[in-house]
């Protein structure tokens, strides 16, 4: 696709706000965030819902504004869907979420940041405050992959905050997804001694970035994430033995905890307060992200939460095109 130069276009407005949740992160990343603002055409953004869209692990919220070849950015994407009649004229945040190890899972952590609080107590009000726009019963949270994760995560543990949320192709069903990732990192940290330390300093130093890196670098971030160590450097530990790459026990145990399968069982009830839940998931996800969507498609039918759950047949790379179903549903079920 490309864009229609005859749909009017809605405005994009960036802000910057300096967070106290951020700060003091191990990462050594900049508290002074960016947050770009779609408005759709005819609109200032007063009392209309508010949606925020989480990206995937190695983007930020502002990769989702830019210029896309060969296809739609999210606003132009917007401007089709209201153009059609499809999607209720809406405001979108796209909050910048980048870290040095790669992405976010929009979650509190000491290593990472308190991403959590950054988005509830201080992204969201900066934007309602300065568009009227969104307030209780009126957000919404979507993302993919990561994003899709942050937004199931912020739905199980934030019902009262959130009122509706799309998860498209989101991290659940620990054991599958994690299956070969820690064998693959340790091989890479094989190459610098086993040092986590060197290992990210030779990746931050290369002229490009390797793929296989990149994903041990995910995997990292993720250690950094479920399970920190305020003494380690960068606050990361595996949960995996060095040598034999082993599962510790207690290390598993605490990332599991992270599992939105674990959550539901704990939090699951809260979901029924939802005005709206959608879950999608590519039938032949590389991730083996199908099985764990289609886990938590179970436990929400037993719990009796109203939700939508679809399958289509793709794999986990771009699938922005799915966007075309979430946006639309969430505008519907916020009005």
């Amino acid at each position: 696709m490309h864009r229609n130069a005859s749909i009017p276009a809605g405005r994009v407005v960036t802000h910057w706000l300096d967070s106290r949740h951020v700060a003091g992160n191990m990462l050594g990343d900049p508290s002074r965030r960016r947050i770009d603002v779609w408005i759709p055409a005819g609109h200032d953004g007063k009392d209309l819902h508010l949606l925020v869209d989480l990206v995937g692990f190695t983007s930020g919220g502002p990769g989702h504004t830019a210029w896309r070849n060969f296809g739609e950015n999210v606003p132009e994407r917007a401007d089709r869907l209201v153009h059609e009649g499809r999607l209720k004229p809406c405001v979108i945040a796209f909050p910048d979420c980048f870290t040095r190890l790669g992405g976010n899972q929009y979650v509190n952590s000491v290593a990472m940041g308190n991403w959590d609080d950054f988005l509830r107590e201080e992204a969201v009000p900066l934007v309602e405050a300065e568009y009227g726009c969104g307030g209780a019963g009126r957000r919404g949270v979507f993302g993919k992959s990561s994003g899709g994760y942050g937004a199931m995560m912020h739905a199980l543990m934030h019902p009262d905050f959130w009122s509706a949320a799309a998860c498209h192709s989101g991290d659940m069903g620990f054991e599958l997804m994690f299956a070969t990732d820690f064998a693959h990192t340790l091989r890479r940290l094989s190459r610098h001694d086993g040092s986590i330390q060197h290992f990210v300093e030779a990746f931050e130093q290369a002229g490009k970035v390797n793929g296989d890196d990149l994903h041990a670098m995910m995997t990292l971030a993720m250690a950094a994430t479920y399970d920190p160590d305020p003494d380690a450097w960068l606050g990361i530990r595996l949960p995996v033995t060095p040598d034999t790459c082993e599962l510790i026990p207690e290390r598993w145990a605490q990332w599991l905890t992270w599992d939105p399968l674990a959550l539901v069982e704990t939090h699951g009830e809260g979901l029924k307060s939802l005005k709206g839940l959608f879950i999608d998931c590519g039938d032949v996800d590389q991730y083996n992200l199908v099985y764990g969507a289609r886990r938590m498609n179970k436990a929400l039918a037993a719990l009796g939460v109203d939700h939508v759950y679809e399958e289509f047949n793709d794999t986990h790379s771009s699938i922005d095109y799915r966007m075309d179903r979430s946006l639309p549903f969430l505008a519907d079920r916020l009005s």
